[in-house]
């Protein structure tokens, strides 16, 4: 395994900004907010942001703060965060990501779990720092296939995972893979189809059952893209910030649901991320790769699962346990899909009590 350190030269920046300065700007309609997509001004105030008041050197400096490394798993070059816990018998716990994040949302969370937990906390291949996917089939199981590898090349034989979005796909899939190692799973941003009929469930189960269709019908033209034409839409992405800003803040916006939800500072850092280290069109292959990861498992898996539900999760406990073993179940009145960005301490503190419990 080798050091590694972020560093991004400075006519890259410079390049970023002049970009930035000569963006042609799109025409849009008056009036209809965000139901067309993300509305100009939106985007207009974040470019004007990320162009002459977010300091990425700032930020590349507080990421520089995780002790992080490389090393080389199936072929392919994936990129960590190694963080020690001075207590003594910590469980180690492997943290994963989601799109469009990076390992840098959990840098909010990490100096909280680390008085608890050695953390290990890798870029997903195809993200940042991991740089692109060199060949096909990265999805949901040969990430957690690589986790695994990781773990134990880091001396790990017992550990827990959470994951949030993707994340939360991916750290269930390691803990089917290696059972005898992952003590449990913590998820957040659980994706939970419905199976049968609502009856049953209270009003608020109903109306995040009825949050999947939602999606579906009025939110789901950037999945649909990526997990069908991820290459094609990756031209714009490498060469336009803008329009990468504006793909990405639709996501994380909620598209529109929760504009200020995710502050600004933290937004531009993923977004930077993807444009300095050439992933921004390579992170979306995970979608392609992954399309039939999505559909819940025909039977649940046996690991211990905890369960956090924030604002805006489509995440109903009846059909969550069709496909985990759940033990712990918490629901938050803040927060949101992006929770270790959004609400990081109701978080650190979710997983510390759910693990603290097994």
């Amino acid at each position: 395994m080798d050091t590694f350190v972020i560093d991004i030269s400075q006519d890259r920046l410079d390049d970023l900004r002049a970009r930035l300065a000569r963006t042609r700007w799109p025409d849009a309609l008056d009036g209809v907010g965000w139901s067309y997509g993300v509305p100009p001004e939106a985007v207009r105030e974040l470019a004007a942001y990320w162009l002459d008041g977010y300091s990425w050197r700032a930020h590349e400096a507080r990421l520089n703060e995780l002790p992080q490394y490389t090393t080389r798993i199936d072929g392919q070059l994936v990129h960590f965060a190694h963080v020690r816990s001075a207590r003594p018998g910590a469980l180690p716990l492997v943290l994963t990501h989601g799109w469009p994040s990076t390992f840098a949302d959990f840098s909010r969370v990490a100096g909280p779990l680390s008085r608890d937990f050695h953390l290990v906390i890798p870029s997903v291949p195809g993200f940042a720092c991991s740089g692109p996917a060199t060949e096909p089939g990265w999805g949901v199981r040969r990430v957690a296939a690589a986790w695994a590898e990781l773990m134990d090349r880091l001396g790990y034989d017992r550990y827990g995972a959470h994951g949030g979005d993707l994340g939360a796909l991916v750290s269930p899939a390691l803990a089917r893979l290696a059972p005898d190692r992952v003590v449990g799973v913590h998820v957040n941003a659980l994706t939970t189809f419905v199976t049968d009929d609502m009856s049953g469930l209270t009003e608020a189960e109903v109306a995040r059952a009825r949050g999947i269709e939602r999606w579906r019908t009025e939110f789901s033209g950037y999945a649909a893209v990526q997990g069908t034409r991820p290459q094609t839409l990756a031209y714009a992405l490498a060469d336009s910030p803008a329009g990468l800003l504006a793909w990405t803040l639709d996501v994380f916006a909620s598209w529109g649901r929760d504009a200020g939800g995710v502050p600004a500072d933290d937004l531009l850092t993923d977004v930077s991320l993807a444009w300095l280290t050439g992933t921004a069109g390579s992170s979306t292959r995970i979608y392609r790769e992954s399309g039939a990861d999505w559909a819940p498992p025909a039977t649940p898996g046996s690991t211990p699962t905890g369960v956090a539900v924030f604002p805006g999760d489509n995440t109903v406990r009846r059909y969550a346990e069709r496909a985990h073993n759940v033990v712990h179940w918490s629901e938050f009145p803040r927060g949101g899909h992006h929770a270790a960005l959004q609400a990081p301490a109701l978080l650190a503190d979710d997983i510390r009590t759910f693990f603290s419990s097994l």
